[in-house]
């Protein structure tokens, strides 16, 4: 007797099932990073390399030592600890000695995913959290600026600086635009902002790539447009209104193409986990995110505000998603019906 198929199919949900996961997402990401990421080891050289490997390799052993053995194979499968290991990479100057990119990813992992519950559920942008530690830590290692351009294969001697030891730096170092800019009142020409050949961390100095990846990013939807559309919109408008004083303040197409504005708008402001859920969340957040960046860079103490402003942005997240969330159907006003009439 022949088992036939039952007319009706019961099954769990989801009934809809999509081809993107985590694995594949993290996978997009890296392939937008990759231009940005290969042009800031060529003006930069090894060292950049042996930075990224670094901070990638702090990421990816931190995961290893505190993800139980029976789940280490999915947790490092799943691309989150390199991605993380890279970006942060990709904020550091090309110059910090190797063992601070390793701790600092330590700390990303460590401090900025695990003990929040892991994967899904931090609050901070790893990355920034270990930016943030390293800048607060070690503020002269993290603002002196290695110069681009220089031979491939020369690695500069602060990056093999024993552990807690003084970096030795080259007598000839770099400024970047934003710190030329605030300190001296001296521009950087578009098309060098554009294609990536100024002082700087390694992977925000080239615009037209960042650019370009972030395009790649909004084709394959992997972030919600709202968010970099904000902190575009309000860091050019806020800025040039302060450009209309006459101060020498900067002009829209300098703020939005130095420093990390696009590294933070396009790869880390944009990560569904930190940032809101809702339509109205996500221009909310892209908003004040591009409204903090402007603030910092101009009457902060250090020339950029990136990072400040999105971890700020982090952690108003949830109030944000609470009081954007959509009315509930058939509920108006907050109340029910029963409500309304009792």
């Amino acid at each position: 007797m022949s088992q036939h198929e039952p007319h009706l199919l019961l099954q769990p949900a989801p009934m809809l099932r999509q081809g993107m996961n985590t694995p594949r997402a993290m996978l997009d990401v890296w392939l937008a990073l990759l231009p940005a990421t290969l042009a800031g080891i060529w003006f930069f050289g090894l060292g950049a390399l042996l930075v990224l490997l670094a901070s990638m390799a702090g990421a990816l052993a931190t995961e290893w030592a505190f993800t139980p053995a029976s789940r280490r194979r999915a947790a490092i499968g799943d691309n989150s600890a390199l991605l993380t290991g890279l970006l942060l990479g990709l904020t550091l100057p090309p110059g910090l000695p190797l063992w601070m990119a390793f701790l600092g990813a330590a700390v990303a992992i460590g401090i900025g995913k695990v003990i929040w519950g892991g994967l899904g559920h931090n609050l901070f942008n790893p990355a920034l959290v270990g930016r943030a530690f390293l800048l607060g830590t070690f503020p002269i290692a993290m603002t002196t600026w290695a110069p681009s351009g220089g031979p491939f294969w020369e690695i500069p001697p602060s990056l093999l600086a024993l552990p807690f030891q003084s970096p030795a730096y080259d007598a000839l170092s770099s400024a970047t635009p934003l710190g030329l800019m605030k300190f001296e009142q001296q521009g950087t020409a578009l098309p060098e902002l554009l294609l990536g050949n100024t002082g700087g961390c390694i992977g925000e100095t080239s615009g037209a790539l960042l650019l370009l990846g972030g395009l790649f990013l909004l084709l394959r939807r992997d972030f919600d447009w709202r968010i970099p559309a904000g902190i575009f919109l309000a860091a050019a408008t806020f800025s040039a209104l302060l450009s209309l004083t006459g101060d020498g303040y900067p002009g829209p197409l300098f703020t939005l193409l130095s420093g990390g504005m696009l590294l933070g708008a396009l790869f880390m402001a944009t990560d569904p986990v930190t940032s809101p859920l809702t339509p109205r969340g996500a221009w909310i957040f892209g908003l004040g995110t591009g409204f903090l960046v402007v603030l910092i860079r101009v009457f902060g103490g250090f020339p950029e505000g990136m990072m400040y402003a999105i971890l700020l942005m982090n952690a108003a997240t949830p109030l944000i998603d609470r009081y954007t969330q959509p009315r509930v159907f058939g509920r108006g006003g907050g109340r029910d019906r029963g409500e309304q009439t009792s």
